[in-house]
C-alpha cells in the first residue's frame, strides 16, 4: 500500500504545527469563536451534541496494522475506549477534548494519519472497493488511481472553497462495490475496443436531502486525461454551482438543472483549455504510484485447502461464518475475510480499543499487515490463507468480531444519529439495536437471506437509507422522533432509490413494521429471490397493506403528524 514520501510527511507535519499554534491562540483569546471555526473544521474537528468530534481520513479505506494500533491508543488515551468507522472510509472519535486535538493529530502524523479535508467545502476522501487488488471480478486495480486523485486534490488551491463538499469514488471491478453513481463524480475503470485503459465517468450523484443517481457524462476518457477531465467538471461546478443556499449547492443540483447534455457541453468546453495541460498524467507518474500497490509475497497454494474444507464439514458455526464473512480471492488458496462490527447490542461501526488492537494483530499475523474499511462499516482482511481461516475465526469470535451476518438484516448501516450528531432529527443507534434484537436468530436471518437495512438520523443521509433494501429515516414532528420507511433501494450496478411506503412511525413501532415487511416478503417470494427483487416484482402495495392495513384511522392520523 502507499506510504508517505518526504513531501507527504512535510505537509502533514506542517499542518499539525499550524493548527497547534491556532489552537493556542484560540485558548489565549487571540482568536474569536468565529475565526477559529473554519480552522478547526479544516482539521476535521466538529462540535457535536455532547463534545468535540474528530474525523480522520482513511484514504480509499486502506490502513496498516500500526495505524490501527494508533487508533486503539487514541481511543484509550483521549476518548472513551472506542472509535467509530463511518460510511465514507473515516474514523471518528466522539469524546476527545478540544485542547488535546493538536496533541492527537501530532501522534497520528507519526504513523501517516491525518484529518485533512475530512470537513469543509472541498474534495473529500476518495473511496473505492474494499476488495481492490484481490477481487476475482476485478478488471483493473483502482487503488493507484485513488492515490493519484488524493495527491492531486489535497490542498488544491482552486478547489478549497467549492460551493459544497465534493465526493469521488472509483470502481475497477465487474460489481460496483463503491456505489459510484451516488457520488459527485463516479469513475469506472474500463478498456476501449483498442484495449486502452480509461474511465467511464458519472456526475451529479448524491443522497442527502435531494437524492439523485449520477448520470454518465462520457463513456471513455483515456487515463492520462483523468485529472484534467475531473478538473474541468470541478471548474464548471465551481463557476455555476449555487452558493446562496447550502441545500441546493451540490453538483447534482446544477447538473440536474442544466441537464446532462448542457452540463457535458460546458465540461467539454472547459476541458479544451485543460487537456494536455500540467495535470496530464504520464506513464512515469503512474508507474511511481502503482509501484506501491504490487502484490504481496503470496505463496503458491492449491486452489482449495484440505484442512479448511474439513473444518467446514466438521464445524457448523465456522461454516456459517465462512458462508457469510469469507469471500473468494484472485490467488488460489487465499480468501478475504470480513470482520463484522455488527454484533447485537453494539452500535454499528463502533470498535473498541481492544478490538482495534486485535484487528491489528490479526492483520499482522494473517494478512500482510494490511486492513481495509468498508462503506458498510465493517473491516476486511484481504489476503488470508485458507489454511489459517479457522484459527482466525476463533480469535475473531473471542474478540466479538465474528458475527456471521454480512449481507444479512442485522448487518445494518447506521449513522451516529441523535445520540451524538447535532444535525440529527432522531436517534439511529437505538433503532438499530431494537431491530437487531428482534431478529437475533441466526437461522431466521439466513432464511430471510440477503437484505440491506440502512438507517439515517436526518436528511443528510449519512446512513445511506435511500439505497437500502429497507431504509429508515429519522424525522422530527413537533419535537418528537418519528421514522419514515422506504423500500426497494439498492446499491451497486443496479443503484436505485427506495420509495417511501407512507406515513412515519414512532420508534417503538419500527421493529413491528420491519417484521411485517419481512413476513410479506417471505409469503410472496419466489425461490432464490431477494427481498429487494420481490419488492421490484410486486411493487410497494402488498407491503404497504401489510404495514398499514390494520392501523386505525386515529393511528394513521397520529402517524401522519
Amino acid at each position: 500500500m502507499y506510504r508517505y514520501d518526504d513531501y507527504d510527511q512535510q505537509l502533514v507535519d506542517e499542518r499539525v504545527a499550524q493548527f497547534t499554534d491556532q489552537t493556542r491562540r484560540y485558548f489565549a483569546g487571540e482568536l474569536t469563536e468565529e475565526e477559529f471555526l473554519p480552522l478547526r473544521l479544516q482539521n476535521g474537528i466538529y462540535i457535536q451534541r455532547h463534545a468535540p468530534m474528530l474525523r480522520l481520513a482513511i484514504p480509499y479505506g486502506n490502513l496498516r496494522a500500526d495505524q490501527v494500533r494508533m487508533y486503539g491508543h487514541i481511543a484509550r488515551t483521549y476518548d472513551r475506549g472506542y472509535g467509530h468507522f463511518t460510511t465514507r472510509h473515516n474514523m471518528q472519535f466522539n469524546w476527545c477534548k478540544l485542547e488535546k486535538m493538536p496533541e492527537i493529530l501530532a501522534k497520528l502524523a507519526t504513523v501517516q494519519l491525518h484529518a485533512i479535508q475530512t470537513s469543509g467545502n472541498c474534495i473529500r476522501n476518495t473511496s473505492t472497493d474494499p476488495f481492490a487488488g484481490v477481487a476475482e471480478d476485478e478488471r483493473i486495480d483502482p487503488r493507484p488511481w485513488c492515490e493519484l486523485i488524493r495527491q492531486w486534490s489535497t490542498f488544491h488551491p482552486e478547489f478549497a472553497y467549492l460551493p459544497r463538499k465534493f465526493k469521488i469514488a472509483v470502481n475497477g471491478a465487474e460489481e460496483d462495490r463503491a456505489v459510484i453513481r451516488c457520488h459527485d463524480i463516479g469513475l469506472e475503470l474500463v478498456k476501449n475496443a483498442a484495449g486502452e485503459t480509461g474511465f467511464r465517468i458519472f456526475v451529479g450523484g448524491g443522497l442527502g436531502r435531494t437524492p439523485i443517481i449520477g448520470e454518465q457524462i462520457t463513456d471513455f476518457v483515456a487515463w492520462p486525461h483523468l485529472l484534467t477531465y475531473c478538473e474541468a467538471i470541478l471548474r464548471v461546478y465551481n463557476r455555476f454551482g449555487r452558493r446562496d443556499t447550502k441545500f441546493k449547492a451540490r453538483i447534482k443540483i446544477i447538473a440536474k438543472a442544466l441537464g446532462i447534455e448542457e452540463f457535458r457541453r460546458r465540461v467539454e468546453d472547459e476541458w479544451a483549455h485543460l487537456k494536455d495541460g500540467p495535470s496530464t498524467l504520464t506513464q512515469a507518474e503512474l508507474d511511481r504510484v502503482a509501484a506501491c500497490f504490487v502484490d504481496p509475497d503470496y505463496k503458491t497454494l492449491p486452489k482449495t485447502d484440505a484442512g479448511y474444507a474439513q473444518a467446514l464439514a466438521d464445524n457448523k458455526p465456522f461454516a456459517a461464518w465462512a458462508k457469510r464473512n469469507v469471500r473468494g480471492h484472485k490467488k488460489p488458496g487465499y480468501a478475504s475475510v470480513v470482520l463484522s462490527l455488527k454484533k447485537t447490542g453494539v452500535p454499528p461501526g463502533d470498535v473498541s480499543d481492544t478490538q482495534l488492537d486485535l484487528i491489528a494483530d490479526l492483520a499482522d499475523r494473517y494478512s500482510f499487515g494490511e486492513v481495509r474499511i468498508t462503506h458498510e462499516q465493517n473491516v476486511v482482511l484481504a489476503d488470508v490463507e485458507q489454511s489459517a481461516l479457522f484459527a482466525l475465526w476463533e480469535q475473531a469470535r473471542a474478540g466479538g468480531l465474528a458475527t456471521p451476518n454480512i449481507g444479512l438484516l442485522t448487518d445494518i448501516i447506521c449513522c451516529p444519529g441523535g445520540d451524538f450528531c447535532s444535525l440529527a432529527n432522531a436517534k439511529s443507534i437505538p433503532i438499530a439495536e431494537a431491530v437487531q434484537r428482534r431478529f437475533d436468530d441466526l437461522d431466521y436471518l439466513h432464511d430471510i437471506g440477503e437484505l440491506e437495512l440502512n438507517i439515517s438520523g436526518c436528511m443528510n443521509a449519512c446512513g445511506h437509507h435511500h439505497v437500502g433494501h429497507i431504509g429508515i429515516l429519522g424525522v422530527d414532528k413537533n419535537g418528537e422522533e418519528w421514522y419514515q420507511i422506504t423500500i426497494g433501494g439498492s446499491q451497486g450496478n443496479d443503484t436505485q432509490l427506495g420509495k417511501v411506503i407512507g406515513p412515519s412511525f414512532a420508534a417503538a413501532d419500527v421493529p413491528d413494521v420491519i417484521e411485517a415487511l419481512i413476513n410479506t416478503y417471505i409469503a410472496q417470494r419466489h425461490e432464490g429471490e431477494r427481498f429487494v427483487d420481490t419488492v421490484h416484482r410486486l411493487g410497494a402495495e402488498p407491503f404497504k397493506q401489510a404495514v398499514y392495513g390494520d392501523r386505525t384511522p386515529a393511528q394513521r392520523k397520529v402517524a401522519n403528524g
